[in-house]
C-alpha cells in the first residue's frame, strides 16, 4: 500500500531540529522524498505499523504535526502529478 507522510516539527530549538532530522531520515529508511515534509512510502501492513510506532515515538505532540494519508495498493489511479518533474520513480529498489 502506498501511505503519504507529511509533517510538521517545530525547530524553535535544538531538540526539535534533531527531531525533524530523525523524523526525515525515518521516512527515508522506508520510502522517498516527494516535497521538504512529504514521504511516499509503499509498507505492507507489518512495515507501516513499524515507520508508525517509530514516528509517533520521535514527535512531541505539544509542538509537532504527523498526517498519513493512506491510498492502498491501488494507489497509480489515485496520484496525479503536475509541474516539475523530479525523476523519482516509487517502484524503485528501495533498500533499507
Amino acid at each position: 500500500m502506498l501511505v503519504v507522510v507529511s509533517y510538521d516539527v517545530s525547530t524553535k530549538t535544538m531538540s526539535g531540529k534533531k527531531r525533524l532530522r530523525k523524523v526525515a531520515e525515518t521516512c527515508l529508511d522506508y520510502g522517498i522524498r516527494a516535497q521538504n515534509s512529504v514521504f511516499e512510502c509503499i509498507v505492507d501492513p507489518a512495515q507501516w505499523e513499524e515507520l508508525k510506532e517509530q514516528l509517533l515515538s520521535i514527535y512531541k505532540k505539544e509542538e509537532d504535526s504527523l498526517r498519513f494519508y493512506f491510498l492502498g495498493a491501488n494507489w497509480q489511479k489515485r496520484l496525479e502529478h503536475y509541474g516539475k518533474e523530479k525523476k523519482l520513480n516509487i517502484d524503485d529498489l528501495l533498500i533499507i
